[in-house]
């Protein structure tokens, strides 16, 4: 695993990025010899040939991204890899006719667009299924000795077999009582705790994950554990190896004194150059959006009776209150009978183009002006409602420390889950809020601004 903007992405993940890219500009340099009428070092250097076929890589790659090409690709037919191909080749076609229309230079010609496009088509399909049968499986796993079991462990056992691209193999666990859940997920038992050492000495895992429970530390193996370390193997908790796989931080295993001792709170610094970057930045979305913010507020005025902007208080940064302004997509009366309530998916007070407007997550729009007031940032955790907040701060917790910054317009939470009404969903949003606050830079914000084109193109997680 390599981290990328402050994300664990597997290696294998972009050894194929790395391949597909090479390939990509091989289908198109080639053809480029035949195709044109200048010798391919002019065409190249001197006729904006390097320029043209590198926006094209651009762009095909943010299409492979876009169309979840590279997640879980191994589980992926031949036939769903050549539609997507075709999908982003059909796009790419249309940006080259738009290139055309305005005569930019960068335009690619026609017949180095048919060979190149034919030639990916191929290509591509053929390099991945080599990568998933022969170099995937020579790049091996690393394999991995669990320390103790809990249902932390179970769901990483869960999401190794879930996901091959994460490079990690699972050997087996010790501990004193079988769990016959992790068993049945296919990992055995190899031993007690007391018998680690013998345990590591016959199975040579390449690293350990401990998962020693609070309680259970009288039979904490520090002895083995520090002969381990000492000899080369790696050895780390399961809440790391948690929030690496997941990208959140479990609440399971989470303790105040984590969160005291080694959980560093976002630096000034940091929160500085966020709330300018996020300042420019939404000015610039309401100067761009502003002519779709005009049709979207004249749709909401003519199909449905009531205000064209819904106003709520929802509670910021360190619990303080603000307006939050979004379009109305529910009829204007939806909680007069029923009070503050989430909504649900199908929720009958949606209206007609509410629905739509929510999928596309065009509702969010005036929220630029939250930002511009300085009550939200582009990016952070989702803004409740003060009626919801006091009654999660109860449940769960450390629901109050996701208050420890701004809320967001999106979110890693919103990236990365569902719109969730249920108290199990919001548990889960709030490890990836966890996660963010703990990892919050630049970088990762933006990250998940470039994920959100994604999530609203294709509407995921709207209710």
């Amino acid at each position: 695993m390599i981290r990328l903007f402050r994300v664990a992405v597997p290696s294998s993940v972009l050894m194929l990025m790395l391949g597909d890219l090479i390939l990509l500009v091989l289908c198109y340099i080639i053809p480029a010899q035949w195709t044109q009428e200048l010798p391919l070092g002019i065409y190249l250097w001197d006729d904006y040939g390097a320029l043209s076929i590198a926006l094209v890589m651009v762009v095909m790659l943010a299409g492979f991204y876009l169309s979840d090409l590279y997640e879980n690709f191994r589980k992926q037919p031949a036939t769903l890899i050549v539609q997507q191909l075709c999908l982003v080749l059909g796009v790419e076609l249309l940006i080259q006719s738009l290139l055309s229309y305005v005569r930019s230079p960068l335009v690619v010609s026609k017949w180095l667009m048919l060979y190149g496009g034919a030639a990916t088509l191929i290509v591509l399909p053929l390099w991945r299924r080599l990568f998933m049968n022969f170099v995937a499986r020579r790049l091996g796993a690393s394999t991995v000795l669990f320390v103790g079991s809990s249902p932390v462990v179970r769901e990483i056992v869960r999401e190794m077999a879930d996901r091959p691209e994460l490079g990690l193999k699972a050997l087996g666990y010790v501990d004193d009582e079988r769990d016959p859940e992790v068993e049945a997920l296919g990992l055995r038992c190899c031993g007690s705790i007391a018998e680690l050492a013998q345990v590591a000495e016959t199975q040579q895992p390449e690293r350990l994950i401990v998962d020693v429970q609070a309680g259970q530390h009288s039979r904490f193996p520090v002895e083995s554990l520090l002969d381990q370390q000492f000899s080369g193997r790696p050895i780390e908790r399961s809440a790391s190896t948690y929030e690496t796989i997941f990208g959140r931080i479990s609440i399971q295993s989470l303790r105040a004194e984590d969160l005291i001792f080694s959980f560093d709170g976002p630096k000034q610094t940091t929160v500085l150059s966020q709330t300018l970057y996020s300042f420019v930045l939404a000015v610039m979305g309401a100067l761009i959006t502003l002519p779709l913010m005009l049709i979207v507020a004249l749709l909401v005025r003519v199909t449905s009776p009531g205000p064209v902007l819904f106003r709520q208080t929802r509670v910021g940064k360190n619990k303080r209150p603000f307006t939050l302004y979004k379009f109305r997509s529910m009829r204007a009366d939806a909680e007069a009978k029923t009070g503050a309530v989430w909504a649900t998916k199908g929720d009958p007070r949606i209206t007609p183009i509410g629905n739509i407007i929510r999928k596309l997550r065009l509702d969010e729009l005036p929220q630029f002006f939250n930002v511009l007031r300085g009550d939200m940032s582009l990016v952070g955790p989702r803004p409740e409602r003060p009626e919801f907040v006091e009654i999660l701060e109860d449940k769960i917790p450390f629901f109050r420390q996701r208050m420890a910054v701004k809320p967001g317009i999106t979110g890693w939470a919103q990236i990365n889950h569902k719109y969730g009404d249920t108290l199990e969903d919001t548990v889960t949003k709030l490890e990836y809020d966890l996660y963010y606050i703990k990892n919050l830079t630049p970088s990762l914000d933006a990250y998940i601004i470039f994920h959100t084109v994604k999530v609203m193109l294709l509407s995921r997680g709207a209710q």
